[in-house]
């Protein structure tokens, strides 16, 4: 630590004026009453001194905080210099470009299953899932920086482009390896493109009425869920390239407009003297460069992606290994990612001059709370969900348009039911006792899909299972990002969001770890104990189309089912499991009235 604290002031002269990437001394989730609430107090130097302000008290003439880092600074002077029409056409982009990735999100994925299918890697979703979701919670933290340090635009537009970029990928793939490639780019651009969404969205919005913000501009699934799954079909039937290819038309178009309007809006408050950019003189190329490693925490970003893509895949990977578990190279993937992990953590601990994960942040009973909670629900949700639309169509004969529209309960339950959520934090100021209902009811849709996943139960009763798991589900997503939000301040409303964003793909990445172990271990031990035919298991196992050709009824079409259904209870066991711990951490949050100040200007 040391050695890279003095290389720190060799390469980055203490001249130079860099206050505005910090990180304040202390990001709190306490509430100030009586006394300390009307002083306004203005410190942050610890629990005791947040800073806490009556949103509809009055207050002297809004002016950008000097001391922000400057991408935050960028975005206060954009809100206190632009009209009513222009934070309405903000918010219309914003609803467009959740539209284009929900609905793409929709076709591309009842499609997957039949591309990796196509490369007889059925398999291998899981694999797909474990790698683009690590690499999707490596991402956050450079991106909260690049917002942070630099600017919100720029951020977004690059992340925009890491996804057309994916989409040709996937358009134009002519294996199951540049498949995987382009998953990776697609999964980091639209995850990264929606995190700098979301933090434009708590840029132009007050504390209070957040989660109607995040319930509006995630409602555009409420209308894809449905069109998504039947064009799906249709683009089966043509030609599946053409999915992907058609966004990665699309998705430019709409992008671009949000970039040109945050960008003149920019220009604007420079003009009107609301903001200017801050001079760094005394830096040379080479200063910059090692300037900008330490502040991106590159060292920590390739161990942490490291780790967790070389200890998660052998779960996926070693049921097809020769020797299982005692495959020398499962065995050296799993050596290696312990040590990344292991090395990651020391990193952080005892080397980084600015961590991955911010302490002030991690301090923050609020934020852990939340982000504790998070990983549980997603990995939960994942261990199950990557094979469900394939369950309905092998088990129950649905189409793919159907199945979709099955999966697809979730998006538009929890789409209508948000914007009611979102009402209720807005009325009462208060969050958590969202969660002592919500909770409980996430896990009873889990727990009942257990019982009634065997193939004699009517699929109604799965899709009451998904009502119950889109209101619980729904819920917690958006309380757990108003919950963060109010633990912090403005100027780390972006760090505080990829903090939440790390722990959830990192969930999302177990899970998908823990499906592909259990049906890597399951289902061809339960095909061969259950097929009349044990010959062309291997093929059966490989392949949807081939599991579909077996028509309904027939002896081979009704042990695959039911191997399905076996392997799928297990799925759902180990995610029932896994979210009893939630229990635990929705108390851990707390309770933060949603009155205080942190954006300025004309808001949502």
């Amino acid at each position: 630590m040391a050695i890279l604290a003095e290389l720190r002031k060799k390469f980055i002269p203490t001249s130079d004026d860099s206050s505005d990437e910090g990180i304040p001394d202390y990001i709190g989730d306490t509430e100030l009453k009586g006394a300390e609430k009307a002083a306004h107090t203005t410190t942050t130097k610890g629990p005791e001194d947040v800073h806490v302000v009556d949103e509809n008290a009055s207050r002297p003439e809004e002016t950008v905080n000097q001391d922000a880092q400057d991408g935050v600074a960028q975005a206060e002077a954009i809100t206190l210099t632009w009209t009513k029409p222009s934070l309405a056409a903000a918010y219309i982009l914003m609803f467009l470009l959740y539209f284009v990735n929900a609905f793409q999100s929709s076709i591309t994925g009842n499609l997957s299953a039949y591309v990796t299918s196509g490369f007889e890697s059925h398999s291998l979703i899981p694999v797909i899932m474990v790698v683009s979701s690590v690499m999707s919670a490596a991402t956050y933290m450079p991106l909260a920086k690049i917002l942070n340090l630099w600017d919100r635009s720029i951020g977004f537009l690059m992340m925009a482009t890491f996804a057309t970029i994916g989409l040709i990928l996937s358009a134009t793939c002519k294996d199951i390896a540049t498949y995987c490639a382009s998953q990776v780019f697609y999964s980091v651009g639209f995850t990264g493109m929606i995190f700098s969404i979301d933090v434009i969205t708590a840029d132009t919005s007050t504390l209070r009425d957040r989660g109607l913000a995040y319930a509006f501009t995630s409602s555009p699934y409420i209308i894809t869920a449905f069109a998504g799954a039947a064009a799906s079909e249709h683009f089966y039937e043509s030609n599946w390239r053409w999915a992907y290819g058609t966004f990665a038309i699309v998705l430019p178009v709409v992008a671009l407009p949000m970039f040109g309007l945050l960008q003149w809006n920019r220009w604007k408050a420079k003009k009107n003297g609301l903001w200017r950019p801050r001079q760094r003189s005394g830096r040379t190329l080479v200063q910059s460069i090692i300037f900008y490693l330490i502040e991106f925490d590159i060292l920590g970003v390739v161990l942490l992606a490291a780790g967790l893509v070389l200890f998660l895949l052998p779960f996926t990977l070693a049921g097809a290994a020769a020797d299982d578990w005692k495959s020398a190279h499962i065995i050296v993937m799993l050596v290696i990612g312990v040590a990344c992990l292991v090395a990651f953590v020391l990193v952080e601990r005892f080397v980084a001059p600015v961590p991955f994960l911010p302490w002030e942040i991690l301090a923050s009973r609020t934020v852990m709370g939340a982000c504790l909670l998070d990983i549980c629900y997603q990995i939960a949700y994942y261990c199950w969900d990557g094979y469900y639309t394939s369950y309905l169509q092998v088990v129950y004969g649905t189409s793919i348009s159907v199945s979709g529209y099955i999966s697809s309960i979730f998006d538009v339950v929890s789409g209508v039911w948000l914007l009611g959520v979102g009402l209720f934090i807005k009325k009462t100021g208060r969050y958590r006792w969202l969660l002592l209902w919500s909770v409980p009811l996430y896990m009873l849709g889990v727990g009942l899909l257990i019982y009634f996943r065997n193939p004699h139960w009517s699929v109604g009763y799965s899709i009451m299972c998904q009502i119950f798991i889109a209101l619980g589900g729904g819920t917690m997503i958006i309380v757990q990002q108003v919950a963060v939000l109010a633990a912090s301040d403005h100027n780390n409303a972006a760090s505080a969001l990829a903090f939440l964003g790390v722990f959830g793909s990192m969930g999302g990445a177990i899970g998908s770890s823990i499906s592909g172990a259990i049906w890597t271990h399951t289902l061809p031990n339960e095909l061969l104990k259950r097929l009349p035919d044990t010959s062309k298991w291997e093929e059966i196992y490989d392949s949807l189309d081939v599991q579909l050709s077996y028509p309904r009824g027939s002896d081979m079409r009704y042990a695959i089912a039911m191997a399905y259904a076996r392997t799928q209870t297990y799925m759902l066991t180990a995610g029932t499991a896994i979210m009893a711990l939630s229990l635990i951490w929705m108390f851990v949050i707390r309770d933060i009235k949603l009155t205080k100040q942190q954006t300025k200007g004309v808001l949502f």
